[in-house]
């Protein structure tokens, strides 16, 4: 067994120069972005509910959810949490990096730059709660595909950590196969016999099987064991069940094409834009130049994997889609994106190796340039999203505070009255101020201005933020929504928005009608 001395030095080594660059990198640029959500304990609405939470998401098809969350514990520990993530993050990027062959310490900081930058990220971060637990997910998709490519028999432990990958979070499943994609491609590319080129190339497809087949078994059994079944949530119920491949075709290419040019994740602002079609012309100069020397525009061959290669990536990237046909497709569900980005930069740092001197470093200045600019304008998205967060929790506890007096100065009230809550947060009695929609309406959990969505978000946000206890009735225990009188109040601020009556205290914060 090695001391811990003597395993740090073999550590160091493993990991070479590009391996420090992405390691630090990642972990620099993700506390960079990333730190307003870490310092501050500001939940979204969903965050109301899981100040403590098991992560017992088996219904949901997440069954190792809960241990993978299980390092930081179940509170939601802003810090601790977003610490954690950002080494799985991290790890993953070093990963990536051994597993594309990068060799440039600078190409490597720029991938691990855009990993832990991508603006979805900002989604998640304000899902904090289970952010850990995702990003370790994540680690497991990257794992399962270096596994395949770089141990022998290595598919076996690939389907391994696709299982865990899957059991986290099964939006991961798309990176898998992305990675997956690009090393079969590089296979192809050898100039070895087409026969062993297979033999590698069916690994990857064994691992995917494998996987999936083993993360269904799992699933299948734990709900055997505990007696529950699959949730309606994001058609997790339909996952398992006959699922119609061509009626999904259709909306994965149409999906694809919207999200990929005005999903605000790759196209961000006007520089993004232009750093982004410099790398993507970079790309292409890279793949004639690499065509040429190997001789591959003689072979039909490369026109036939082109065209079916273009034809996959949509269905790679949206696979989530052929697994449940009912998903909401958000944006904490689309990292996957992120790996155009990252491939195009290993395929430019690949090719170009065999250059001069001074070409390799002008081009080396370009995608320093152009990556960096894509990492800053992440960079700023993703602090224009917590900004808006902070505010619409200040916004929301200034007016829960509002709320809060005028509730216990309404006649009639005493400690432990019944409350009914009838509407969430209306928005005609309150100016707009969220000027942050160019940036944030695609953010799930963080547009918007304010924090509630749903009745029951008042009850938790007194309780785990104010320190107020209310007896609010559920919706069932009250039958005054279609009354005259209710219909004639009117809605908070205004006078008589409060009103106790039969020895219920009915609060009208929107005007539903």
């Amino acid at each position: 067994m090695n001391s811990p001395r003597t395993a740090s030095i073999k550590l160091n080594n493993a990991l070479g120069s590009e391996g420090k660059a992405a390691l630090f990198t990642a972990l620099i640029m993700g506390l960079v972005a990333h730190m307003p959500a870490l310092v501050a304990d500001i939940p979204n609405h969903d965050g109301l509910s899981s100040v403590y939470f098991s992560q017992n998401m088996l219904t949901s098809g997440r069954w190792f959810l809960g241990p993978a969350c299980a390092v930081s514990s179940y509170y939601s520990l802003h810090w601790l949490i977003g610490v954690l993530a950002l080494l799985y993050l991290a790890i993953a990027a070093v990963f990536v990096v051994k597993l594309l062959d990068v060799k440039s310490p600078l190409f490597a900081g720029l991938i691990a730059g855009l990993m832990v930058t991508f603006p979805g990220l900002a989604s998640n971060f304000a899902y904090l709660f289970t952010m850990d637990g995702y990003m370790m997910g994540l680690l497991f998709a990257v794992l399962a595909v270096y596994m395949t490519a770089k141990v022998k028999r290595g598919f076996i432990f690939g389907a391994g950590f696709l299982a865990l990958s899957m059991g986290t979070y099964q939006a991961y499943l798309p990176v898998a196969m992305l990675l997956s994609l690009y090393m079969v491609l590089m296979i192809f590319a050898e100039k070895t016999k087409f026969f062993d080129k297979l033999k590698k190339a069916l690994n990857y497809l064994y691992m995917g099987v494998i996987g999936v087949a083993l993360y269904y078994g799992i699933l299948k059994l734990l709900l055997a064991i505990t007696g529950k079944e699959l949730d309606t949530y994001q058609g997790m119920n339909s996952a398992v069940e006959k699922v119609s491949l061509m009626d999904s075709i259709k909306a994965i290419y149409k999906d694809f094409a919207s999200f990929t040019v005005f999903g605000k994740v790759i196209f961000t602002n006007a520089f993004a834009t232009v750093a982004a079609a410099v790398i993507a012309v970079a790309f292409a100069v890279a793949l004639i130049v690499r065509a040429v020397q190997e001789k591959w525009l003689k072979s039909v061959w490369f026109y036939i994997i082109g065209v079916v290669t273009c034809v996959v990536i949509p269905l790679f990237t949206n696979a989530i889609l052929l697994i449940s046909k009912d998903v909401t497709y958000h944006m904490i569900m689309r990292y996957q994106w992120v790996l155009f980005g990252v491939l195009a930069l290993a395929f430019i740092e690949n090719s170009f190796r065999s250059f001069k001197p001074n070409t390799q470093a002008a081009l080396e200045w370009c995608m320093l340039v152009t990556a960096a600019v894509c990492i800053l304008s992440n960079v700023i998205s993703v602090n224009v999203a917590y900004s808006n967060l902070e505010k619409k929790y200040e916004k929301t506890y200034a007016y829960c505070l509002r709320l809060a007096d005028r509730i216990e100065q309404t006649e009639g009230y005493y400690q432990g009255i019944p409350i009914y809550m009838i509407g969430v947060i209306g928005d005609d009695n309150f100016p707009e101020t969220d000027i942050t929609a160019d940036v944030t309406d695609h953010m799930i959990g963080i547009g918007g201005q304010w924090l509630f969505y749903r009745p029951e978000n008042f009850e938790l946000f007194y309780k785990h933020y104010m320190g107020i206890t209310f007896n609010f009735l559920t919706p069932d225990e009250a039958n005054f929504y279609d009354t005259k009188e209710y219909v004639d109040m009117p809605s908070f601020p205004g006078a008589g928005s409060t009103k106790v009556v039969d020895g219920i205290l009915y609060v009208k914060t929107e005007n539903m009608h």
